[in-house]
């Protein structure tokens, strides 16, 4: 891989941005590989060479899974498959104390012998480029260390999560140090959110944060820019650009055999009638929470598309152990026509940019809030671990584009089929409901623009690409 993009430097070595290696050092979890894929694509549109650096089940993961876009547009993107040690890949499970999705610390942890590698290939880049900027997840922070010690390496950190989370981590990271702000407002504690194995994992990377060169963020000033402001007065020597989002605004049209079969019967759906309901990549389910989740549909008589898959898995292609889901008897024949189980991977951004979806029933992770706020989508929030009950107070207090369908605090209690049917409803036929959709409608009018020349999100991209182009 070195020796090809040296020829290639050679080659054009007169235009000053080819002088300019970005390496994309992603975490190992879908929410997090995505959202790095997204930003390697707007990186490799300013005609800068990209290479994504991870396993190879990983890399093969987040290609195969791309959306929004056409495959091909990332042809260009040098993936570097790196091996780690072997992990073990069990299956999720679904009865566990926490929602949390430990059966992936096993990769995750692998993910940490990146390290040596990542450094050779920094060392071989920066003797071909003038300058080589790496652009890592925060939680890979340990992997790309060895950057400080060479001496045309740049390095940036991605937050993964939106400023408004960012920003209450780092304030009680530093003993909540007096703010004055009517921004700051009560969030859940980490109570409940976490492993013990994973928050570990998350301070041993936190010590190596100072080095980087600045943060990197998948979100706009036009949503949060009140947040980004509090995380410039906290982390005053460090560069910021919000610069998201990453993922397309306006979806690439498939033909009829490219297209999922769901976008069809979507197609023949009223406008904003449409419940989807996904719950991510990490999340399971208990049998008894899938009957009530059911039968709360069934009772809302709204049209819904339901993605009922078993987590991720370490390995993904490894299908060992994984289990499909029963639901209760009669149900599909019940539901005919009203409602849509998917049971494989859904085209989440073509279903959430289709004119008939109304709604979102969503874990709350921030690569599906952002990709629903952007496409106009109110949510019903039901959050299930990490960032996700933090990132549901900023959609429905902070943004007012949600609603709640399982409060936090009610965590370890089963949600039932009533309160899912109350929810639905509430978002999609009632006055609030209509309210919280023109709220969305209104920020994705803002996003879109943010992200057109002049715009805030477009001029952030702009100064990061000039910054490193310098």
């Amino acid at each position: 891989m070195a020796s090809n993009d040296q020829d290639n430097s050679k080659s054009h070595s007169s235009n000053q941005q080819n002088q300019v290696v970005v390496v994309v050092v992603p975490f190992p979890a879908q929410g997090h590989l995505n959202q790095l894929l997204h930003l390697s694509r707007l990186i490799l549109s300013h005609n800068i060479p990209v290479h994504y650096v991870g396993t190879s089940t990983h890399n093969r993961q987040a290609t195969v899974r791309v959306q929004g876009w056409d495959p091909n547009s990332i042809s260009n993107i040098h993936f570097l498959n790196f091996k780690v040690p072997p992990f073990v890949s069990p299956p999720p499970t679904p009865n566990s104390e926490t929602k949390f999705p430990s059966h992936l610390v096993p990769s995750f942890e692998a993910s940490a012998h990146l390290r040596q590698p990542v450094a050779e290939l920094m060392q071989s880049l920066s003797s071909v480029f003038t300058r080589v900027v790496v652009i890592h997840d925060s939680l890979m922070e340990s992997v790309v260390q060895d950057a400080t010690n060479i001496a045309n390496v740049e390095n940036y950190s991605f937050v993964s999560v939106c400023a408004f989370t960012w920003f209450f981590s780092l304030w009680e990271k530093v003993g909540k140090i007096p703010i004055e702000s009517s921004h700051i407002i009560d969030v859940p504690s980490l109570e409940g959110c976490l492993v013990t194995q994973f928050s570990d994992f998350i301070t041993a990377q936190y010590e190596f944060y100072e080095f980087s060169d600045g943060t990197i963020y998948n979100t706009s000033r036009a949503i949060e820019s009140p947040y980004l402001e509090l995380i410039e007065k906290l982390t005053c020597s460090k560069k910021h650009w919000a610069i998201g989002p990453f993922n397309p605004l306006i979806i690439e049209k498939k033909d009829s055999k490219g297209r999922h079969s769901c976008i069809e019967w979507l197609d023949k759906q009223d406008p904003k009638s449409v419940i989807y309901v996904s719950f991510g990549t990490t999340t399971t389910f208990t049998e008894e929470e899938i009957e009530q989740i059911a039968v709360g549909l069934e009772q809302s008589k709204k049209k819904f598309i339901w993605v009922l898959r078993d987590a991720d898995k370490g390995d993904n292609f490894d299908e060992n152990g994984l289990k499909r889901h029963v639901l209760p008897k009669g149900f599909d024949e019940r539901v005919k026509g009203m409602g849509l189980v998917v049971r494989d991977w859904a085209p989440q951004l073509d279903i959430l940019s289709h004119p008939s979806t109304g709604g979102f029933m969503s874990h709350c992770g921030w690569n599906s809030t952002l990709e629903s706020i952007s496409m106009g989508v109110p949510i019903a929030a039901w959050p299930m671990h990490s960032d996700q009950p933090r990132n549901s107070v900023l959609i429905t207090q902070v943004l007012k584009v949600g609603l709640v369908v399982k409060d936090w605090a009610k965590r370890d209690e089963v949600v039932d089929a009533l309160d899912i049917e109350n929810a639905v409803r509430m978002l999609m036929e009632t006055k609030e409901g209509d309210e919280m959709r023109e709220r969305a409608m209104n920020l994705k009018n803002a996003i879109h623009i943010s992200m057109e020349e002049g715009g805030v999100s477009h001029m952030e991209m702009d100064s990061f690409i000039a910054h490193i182009t310098r």
